[in-house]
């Protein structure tokens, strides 16, 4: 995911470019390798080391090391990941980002395979869970007023950052199911988490519980990985007999006790890990909740939450580009599409997650503001009209233009919808659109800048192909 998309959106000409970021920011705020050197081909090279700890990993290999080379890998993972997250800016300002960051640092004193979990470190995962889930009941309950009076969801599937291929069934059901689905969220978030303290089989059965409600919005729409790597989470307040059948082969008894090192070192991190709570702790009982935010620049705990507000309309960026160099009334935009956000309202959404698409989802926060929120916009403007391979591979096929850049390119604000049952039937479409706008004006590259400029004279109106 980083080899693919971090160097057209934060590479040395990228959307954000990250040296610019470093050279602004210090170390102790945000600690990464790049302070040390940043290029293109570095950011490749850490990124393909990533990948290749993690296969190894998979693939049992630090096992047959000592007990302390799989400690090193999953540390390793942990610092290249950091790495990346800190500076990656907008484009990896992503909750799930801190949580896989938390979930990985904790990870790294789970110890090998043939070794018994520490206890500590369960119960510093069942911690984990509990922000995650509380945090975002909470976010909810004090935010938008459609989830107290439960009608959020018969917006929220169609409104959400990207719609998955069930989401129009989901959007679809009767407004009673729709209060159901608020209900048990509330349950699932505000309720159920403390039931993740209590003895077995009440943690058990708390974790069950949340595994269910993760997998019912993992069906209901695209949240990157944050849904599996709750289910993850889960795992941590499971007892021995239960997954010990959903596992067959696996025996608690066959696992060696830690070595003393490696408890002392649980040890300490439990006490670092209780100190690095209390803002998080005071966060979330705080009236002015912060949502994913991270207290210190490691990352080690942090507060999560997510949707405390819900917009009830959707609009979309749509990015469109022509040939012509003097558009008029009769000039033929071409629509660029992308791999997953909505464009063509015939395509219906598809399954990214747990893959990212970050360009996708930004373009989705830059839909709900002037274009002026979103400084990186007339960036990507600019290397579409350099024709820029690294920027086109993260958007959708086929490219409009594909021998030579456009003359100009606009964006223009869209109205979304979901169609109805009659209308899907009768049309094939999932989504019904309206033009509310432009969004960006008809922009040229400046020759002399490199950037865009505004076309001479006002815009034609053009019509869309």
């Amino acid at each position: 995911m980083t080899a693919n998309q971090f160097r057209p959106l934060l590479g040395e000409r990228g959307l954000q470019p990250a040296p610019r970021f470093l050279a602004a920011v210090p170390f102790r705020r945000a600690p990464s390798l790049f302070h040390l050197h940043y290029s293109d081909r570095f950011l490749t090279l850490v990124a393909g080391a990533g990948a290749g700890l993690a296969a190894a990993a998979l693939a049992g290999l630090p096992e047959a090391g000592p007990a302390w080379l799989s400690l090193a890998v999953w540390l390793a993972l942990w610092a290249l990941y950091l790495s990346v997250v800190n500076v990656g800016q907008t484009f990896y300002g992503f909750g799930w980002e801190t949580l896989l960051l938390e979930a990985g640092f904790l990870a790294i004193f789970l110890g090998p395979a043939a070794t018994a979990p520490p206890t500590l470190v369960l119960w510093l995962y069942r911690w984990l869970l509990f922000r995650v889930e509380f945090g975002a009941g909470l976010i909810k309950l004090r935010g938008d007023r459609c989830w107290r009076d439960l009608s959020c969801l018969d917006y929220h599937h169609e409104t959400q950052p990207l719609p998955g291929p069930l989401s129009w069934f989901f959007h679809h059901l009767p407004r009673p199911l729709h209060r159901a689905e608020v209900l048990a969220n509330h349950a699932a978030q505000l309720v159920v988490p403390f039931g993740l303290f209590a003895p077995q089989p009440v943690a058990g059965i708390a974790a069950l519980v949340i595994v269910v409600t993760q997998a019912w919005l993992l069906a209901s729409g695209n949240f990157s990985w944050l849904n599996l790597i709750t289910i993850v989470l889960a795992a941590a307040a499971l007892d021995g007999g239960f997954l010990g059948a959903a596992l067959p082969g696996s025996s608690a008894a066959t696992l060696a006790a830690p070595a003393g090192w490696q408890q002392a070192a649980v040890l300490a991190v439990a006490l670092l890990v209780a100190v690095l709570s209390v803002r998080p702790a005071r966060n979330l009982l705080g009236r002015r909740q912060l949502m994913n935010a991270s207290f210190d620049p490691l990352r080690l705990v942090n507060t999560y939450g997510a949707f405390g507000a819900i917009t009830r309309v959707r609009r979309e960026v749509v990015l469109e580009g022509t040939d012509d160099p003097a558009p008029g009334p009769a000039t033929v935009w071409k629509e660029y599409q992308f791999k997953a956000k909505p464009g063509d309202p015939r395509r219906r959404p598809g399954q990214v997650a747990p893959y990212h698409l970050r360009l996708d989802w930004l373009l989705w926060f830059a839909a709900m503001s002037p274009p002026s929120a979103h400084p990186w916009m007339a960036t990507l403007v600019t290397r579409l009209l350099e024709h820029d391979p690294a920027t086109l591979k993260l958007l959708g096929r086929p490219t409009p233009f594909p021998d030579r850049p456009p003359a100009l390119v606009r964006a223009r604000l869209y109205r979304y919808r979901f169609t109805s049952p009659a209308e899907r039937r009768q049309t094939g479409a999932w989504w019904s659109r309206d033009l509310v706008g432009d969004s960006l004006p008809p922009l040229r590259l400046d020759p002399v800048s490199g950037g865009p400029a505004r076309r001479p004279g006002r815009p034609g109106t053009g019509r869309r192909r």
